[in-house]
């Protein structure tokens, strides 16, 4: 609750719960890399909560301290629950099933994020982009339906909206930008990617997001194209 409250005085828009994780993965990359947490940064969303402390010491603190925090009871009344403390609107991120849309849509959410944690879950688990068009589908327009993973280019940010998509999240670009030149990197990331999907929208015949339809694309589930002979 404290921190739904300093989201509404910091002046967030909405509320994204995130739905996937009742158990952290096991993050085999990190392990690998033997990630540590360095001694100076802390996770700023927690500072002045009692949440207690992570030990930084090995790979496994941050997994162990998030572990700690996370409640794996949470259910669909925790949703109703949340919407009873907050104004603000709520979306449900890690949803890659039918089943769960309808739930979600049943719950009063405000939106769907469709999401695999970007693969770090759940060794396996289906990409965003093949679960969304199934998803749409069963929301027929209730909610937004949103995605991430995968974003990389333009020409993705295209796909997902001509498989349904409201809008797309991106992560990592934003991550690896900020990273190498702290916020012109991100802007110049961002910028490339809007120019990309500008472009991809003009060689596709779009004048407008509106114009952008299933018929844009093909997956490799459509049933096969005749080609009319001349």
């Amino acid at each position: 609750m404290q921190l739904v409250k300093r989201a509404e005085r910091a002046g967030f828009k909405a509320i994204a719960l995130t739905v996937d994780t009742p158990r952290l993965g096991r993050r085999e990359a990190d392990i690998k890399n033997r990630f540590v947490l360095p001694p100076n940064l802390s996770l700023k969303n927690f500072e002045g909560l009692d949440l207690g402390k992570i030990d930084k010491t090995d790979d496994s603190g941050l997994a162990s301290y998030v572990a700690g925090q996370v409640d794996q009871s949470l259910s669909w009344k925790d949703v109703k629950w949340l919407q009873t403390i907050t104004h603000l609107p709520i979306l449900l991120k890690g949803v890659l099933t039918t089943e769960d849309a309808r739930l979600a849509v049943e719950s009063g959410a405000a939106g769907i994020i469709v999401s695999n944690h970007g693969a770090r879950q759940l060794d396996y688990a289906p990409a965003t982009v093949m679960a969304l068009e199934e998803v749409v589908k069963v929301v027929q327009g209730r909610l937004p339906v949103f995605l991430d993973g995968g974003i990389r280019r333009g020409t993705d940010v295209f796909k997902a909206l001509a498989l349904g998509a409201s809008g797309v999240f991106i992560g990592r670009p934003v991550v690896f930008s900020l990273a190498v030149d702290g916020e012109a990197g991100v802007r110049k990331v961002l910028q490339m990617l809007h120019d990309e999907f500008e472009l991809t929208m003009a060689l596709s015949g779009c004048r407008s997001i509106k114009e952008i339809s299933r018929s844009h694309i093909t997956t490799p589930w459509d049933p096969p194209r005749v080609t009319p002979r001349l």
